[in-house]
């Protein structure tokens, strides 16, 4: 697996990709945050739904990969902490994990399951939303081919995505002594507020960032030109064809 590096920025995030959060309000149903809960939002961004947590009377600790974007959730009065998801720390101490539209970037899944286990207190829940099979494909597909032609390596978003099947995903949770209460793959084009190539800069940055230099911008107009006809339509409006796994399942 590539070194991790921190492609992220707070500012463009808000920019490009705000819509991300914006639709967590389903997950967030699932969570059913309660008063007094202590409660960790594993991959927590810019803070946007960490709040929501802590608005419900929950005790809750946010952490994110990216510094950029604990500072934003930092801003908002929110103990955010830098932290690999692979690596968790924290020892029985949460009644719930929930994340948002964060683990299919965490590339070693049964890492980032160990160590939410270890995080929940017996009984405690486990509760997130992610890009599930065929999230974002015509993307990947176009990123994919455009990066081979020009760089030799090949299926370059494989090895920064992970968006498992129900079945893969479920089978990793009860591996790590989860019982999968619920488990569903949602079909959610979603459309763009801006355009595809602030999409790709934001939200696909560590794809881009894969590339040499060089090559990034002409990998990046080439995908669009190649989206162009699938996700774009007559009046310029783009659409990303999203497919999102979300899960609820609880520690034995």
């Amino acid at each position: 697996m590539p070194e991790q590096t921190d492609h992220w920025s707070a500012d463009r995030y808000e920019t490009n990709a705000r819509f991300v959060s914006d639709l967590g309000a389903g997950v967030l149903a699932w969570l059913n945050p309660q008063a007094g809960e202590r409660i960790l939002d594993l991959g927590c961004g810019d803070g946007a739904l960490t709040v929501r947590l802590s608005e419900a009377g929950a005790e809750v600790i946010g952490t994110d990969f990216s510094a950029d974007m604990v500072a934003g959730a930092t801003a908002l009065g929110i103990d955010a902490r830098v932290a690999d998801g692979h690596a968790l720390n924290f020892e029985h101490e949460f009644d719930a994990v929930f994340s948002n539209a964060a683990l299919h970037w965490m590339t070693r899944p049964d890492e980032v399951i160990a160590g939410v286990a270890r995080a929940l207190k017996p009984g405690g829940r486990f509760v997130a939303e992610f890009g599930g099979q065929g999230n974002v494909a015509a993307i990947r597909v176009a990123l994919s081919s455009v990066i081979e032609r020009l760089t030799g390596e090949k299926d370059a978003p494989g090895r920064i995505w992970y968006f498992p099947s129900c079945a893969e995903h479920s089978a990793r949770l009860e591996a790590a002594g989860f019982t999968v209460d619920r488990i569903v793959l949602i079909p959610r084009p979603t459309p763009i507020p801006s355009d595809m190539a602030g999409w790709l800069d934001t939200l696909a940055a560590p794809v881009l960032g894969s590339v040499p230099e060089a090559l990034r911008a002409q990998v990046r107009d080439e995908v669009v030109e190649l989206l162009r006809p699938a996700l774009c339509d007559a009046a310029g409006n783009w659409t990303a064809d999203y497919m999102r796994i979300r899960f609820e399942a609880r520690l034995a």
